[in-house]
């Protein structure tokens, strides 16, 4: 079982994963285990300040080392105590290396008594210091800036429980999704079989699972090649793949 223990300021935005969804279920199934620790519970002043001036000047507060360091090392003591094997301490961080599907599957992929311990950070972020000294590896959702590492942390528990054994009803679905193939998922289409004066694609009517599996793939790619260009390395496509992409652009029109 995957231990993910939070260390943040609003342990309550966390309660999002147990009380909705997939992520509800499989932990009410035992698939993941979820904690939160809240720094302010290891401040040592009567106002439990978390954050302080940053050296130099400049605009924002900086969090302070001393209560972060403590939940870490609170969180990886009570990991320990469950029989966590080894603990992966990560920080959610714009700076950080940038969170794909790949990267997520190899996080999934790791021994099952793996921990995680996630420090969501606040303010203008955390003490390089503290980074050099507790982090194993920053990730980021994003080139983006949000007000803290609260919702990376939901993004990256949701996706990593979701490609666990025995969470989704069908483990096909997480195995079609956009991106574990390096390209965009295919359109999909649900009853009425006509909608707005559109019909349904009729080879998803007509049985014929080969041609709907090739009509499919074929979607994939050409919506990849629409939308994400940058996904596709047309040398690395197989023969048939860039016969189908070929297709695409005829039925559709090159750009």
């Amino acid at each position: 079982m995957k231990h993910f223990d939070v260390v943040t300021i609003f342990p309550e935005m966390l309660e999002a994963l147990a009380r909705h969804g997939i992520t509800r279920r499989a932990l009410e199934d035992g698939l993941f285990g979820l904690k939160t620790w809240d720094p302010r519970d290891f401040t040592t002043d009567a106002y439990r300040r978390v954050d302080d001036r940053p050296y130099g000047g400049g605009p924002g507060m900086v969090m302070k080392s001393e209560p972060l360091a403590a939940a870490l090392a609170a969180a990886r003591e009570a990991q320990r105590a469950e029989g966590v094997a080894a603990t992966r301490t990560i920080h959610l961080s714009p700076a950080g290396e940038r969170i794909t599907h790949a990267s997520v599957a190899a996080l999934v992929a790791e021994a099952p008594a793996r921990g995680y311990v996630l420090l969501a950070s606040r303010y203008e972020g955390v003490d390089e210091r503290l980074i050099a000294r507790e982090i194993d590896v920053e990730l980021s959702i994003g080139d983006f800036v949000l007000s803290g590492g609260e919702l990376p942390a939901l993004a990256l528990i949701d996706a990593m429980v979701r490609l666990m054994p025995g969470v989704l009803n069908d483990a096909e679905s997480a195995a079609q999704d956009s991106f574990a193939d390096g390209l965009l998922d295919c359109g999909h289409y649900t009853r009425p079989e006509e909608l707005w004066g559109e019909r349904v694609p009729a080879v998803l009517l007509s049985g014929n699972h080969a041609e709907i599996r090739r009509w499919r793939r074929m979607q994939a790619l050409g919506r990849t090649w629409q939308r994400r260009p940058d996904l596709i390395d047309a040398e690395l496509l197989s023969a048939e793949d860039q016969a189908l992409l070929e297709a695409y652009r005829r039925e559709h029109g090159r750009r």
